[in-house]
């Protein structure tokens, strides 16, 4: 394996100029122009014989200039592509056409993508336009595709350590996973997947929720050492998964960074608004915007059900998880398929409005790393259009009484569901017309939404390919200043949607000090309120709380109605959990309980080895479990 791309330059003799890694897959460059039109049925052969992706792409000496290549380009794309934008990464020969519809950049079974590459040499690839312009998207590209070597030497390095590192004898090893977050608590999902061979961190989160040592992972025990991880997985973009991952390239982490695309776009904006708090607060943020940089730079982006090797004998396999835009299940194939572990993150087993449900079929499981923030006997969640009703009603009468509304969300999915039942709840006439106000993250992240739409549903897909996006819907109202807010604060009733979701910083925490002493008003929760937040203690009850009033702290009486609407979460509830145990196929023999409260965990636990007659176990923080 070590020798791989020596095998193939012998075997291609002088036509390359070039044998390189990109990650897991292998890339050719040739300046033999007649080669690089006409050589894919040998490239094809070479596949066949080593099993690895492999792409041939012209050598940057013999690309015709960007200028005379986007004149070319855009007289071969059909006008009705409505293209936006092109932009070239010139040391890896690519050119990235960004469309309204991408469809027709790529042509009857790619039938114009072959035209580009045959006209201008150049490798094309098509990303679809945002409808709601992204500042975050565009400042990623620039990082990507800036006109630097960086990212193909980076990509190449992680394709040498993989290849180099096989070793065929170490295959039938040891596999085990220590918890450094997440075990018997709901917060700082991180975890390290060893084998003989490789460490791998999988989430990198904060529980935002807590203070002091206890808000980050246990990274001072003899595991984690970050000069020796192999690679990070990320499942999906909330803070108590991906929080701290900017952090780790702070301390100096250069390897890579798997996740899907939007949890890249995600990621990168959630840590751009979390060090926006960290200032707000007064306090010092935890890492800096170069540092978000660094993780953009190191990020390999992967779609759903795509398989690539991440180690030496580890390959990796997302599959749809059902909780928020771009969230996945990790599959990992340990050993060359010795032992198959799949770990949940957070899931969804059930159809929502914004996404489809979690993938419960895979090619071989032993062992299943599920979290269980609803996996107690209680938490059986109520039929959604029973919860939307409720939420309609709740801000109807509200709004009636002359009160205003405030729904702490979850700027990531939870936002954005309840978005989709407001605009519909209004469309349909059973939501009277009122001002629907949007604060914190929630816009930002709507236009990432947009330009992912092959992420999300199918109907709210169809709706965007239409050209009826209602994430853009006019009912809704974008807050972007303090004296906007100010306005909405001091105007008539309405409904607002800030984040964050637990009352634990951002914009949901001024609207809530405003809005708390005048009994008309209400605050309807819809996400998992941590344990410790401002958020769990007004869901329980307490009548007064101390807050920062014009830079002083004063104390808030609680008089507004408090609701909690248990329906509308995005975990999987009790009774998913146990329907995604019953229809997954196949049928593991080992399940582990993370990511919940302790008497959550250990419920479900119970209850799962009771049902399926298979080992379950709940970890503790810093325990390791032995895989195989």
């Amino acid at each position: 394996m070590a020798d791989i791309l020596k095998n193939i330059k012998e075997q291609l003799n002088t036509k390359l100029t070039e044998a390189n890694f990109e990650g897991a897959n292998i890339v050719l460059y040739t300046d033999n122009e007649n080669f690089f039109k006409e050589g894919e049925g040998k490239i094809k052969e070479i596949v066949e014989q080593i099993k690895k992706r492999v792409e041939l792409r012209a050598d940057p000496k013999i690309l015709p200039s960007t200028e005379e290549t986007e004149k070319k380009i855009r007289k071969i794309i059909p006008e009705e592509a409505e293209i936006t934008d092109i932009f070239f990464d010139y040391h890896r020969s690519i050119v990235v056409i960004e469309a309204k519809k991408p469809g027709l950049v790529i042509g009857k079974q790619g039938s114009i993508f072959s035209d580009i590459r045959q006209e201008t040499l150049w490798t094309p690839q098509v990303q679809r336009s945002p409808i709601i312009k992204s500042k975050i998207t565009e400042s990623i590209r620039e990082v990507l595709y800036a006109n630097n070597n960086h990212r193909r030497k980076f990509l190449n390095s992680v394709g040498e350590k993989i290849y180099k590192e096989w070793n065929a004898e170490k295959m039938e090893g040891w596999a085990r996973v220590t918890f450094l977050g997440g075990g018997r608590q709901v917060g700082r999902s991180c975890l390290i997947l060893q084998t003989q061979n490789s460490k791998i961190l999988l989430d990198c989160g904060l529980d935002v929720a807590s203070s002091g040592a206890e808000k980050f992972p246990y990274f001072q025990v003899s595991e984690f050492n970050i000069n020796e991880l192999d690679a990070v997985v990320i499942t999906h973009a909330h803070l108590d998964h991906v929080g701290l991952l900017p952090y780790l390239y702070k301390m100096g982490y250069k390897g890579p960074t798997y996740m899907t695309f939007p949890s890249r776009d995600l990621a990168a904006l959630m840590a751009l608004d979390f060090i926006g708090v960290a200032y707000k607060q007064a306090a010092q943020p935890l890492f800096s915007s170069t540092d978000i940089k660094e993780m953009v730079k190191h990020t390999i982006c992967l779609n759903f059900n795509e398989v690539t090797d991440i180690a030496s004998d580890i390959r990796l396999t997302l599959y749809n998880a059902g909780h928020a835009l771009g969230s996945a299940m990790a599959h990992f194939n340990i050993g060359n398929g010795s032992h198959n572990f799949l770990y949940t993150g957070d899931f969804k087993y059930a159809r929502t409005r914004l996404l489809d449900p979690a993938i419960a079929s895979f090619p071989r499981v032993e062992s299943v790393l599920c979290e269980s923030t609803y996996g107690a006997k209680g938490d059986i969640l109520p039929p959604r259009a029973e919860s939307e009703d409720k939420l309609i009603e709740i801000v109807q009468k509200t709004v009636e009484r002359g009160g205003k509304v405030l729904i702490p969300e979850l700027g990531l999915g939870r936002a954005q569901e309840t978005m989709l039942i407001l605009e519909d709840a209004m469309k349909r006439g059973k939501l009277k017309e009122i001002p629907i106000y949007i604060d914190g993250a929630i816009w930002d992240i709507n236009a990432i939404h947009t330009a992912y739409p092959d992420f999300l549903s199918t109907h709210v897909r169809s709706q965007i390919f239409q050209d009826q996006n209602p994430l853009a819907s006019p009912v809704f109202a974008r807050v972007g200043s303090p004296m906007e807010r100010k306005e909405v604060v001091e105007g008539g009733p309405c409904l607002v949607l800030a984040t964050s979701g637990m009352l634990v910083g951002g914009a949901s925490v001024e609207y809530f000090r405003e809005f708390a002493g005048n009994e008309k008003n209400s605050v309807i929760f819809v996400c998992y309120q941590g344990v410790g937040s401002l958020g769990r203690q007004v869901q329980e009850g307490i009548q007064e709380t101390r807050m920062m009033v014009d830079g002083r702290e004063e104390q808030v009486k609680i008089n507004l109605e408090v609701h909690t609407i248990l329906g509308l979460s995005a975990h999987a509830g009790r009774n998913e959990i146990t329907s995604f145990f019953n229809n997954m196929r196949p049928k593991p023999k080992r399940i582990i309980i993370n990511h919940g409260e302790v008497s959550k965990s250990l419920d479900l636990s119970s209850s799962l080895y009771k049902m399926n007659r298979v080992e379950t176990e709940v970890p503790r923080n810093l325990e390791t479990i032995r895989l195989k």
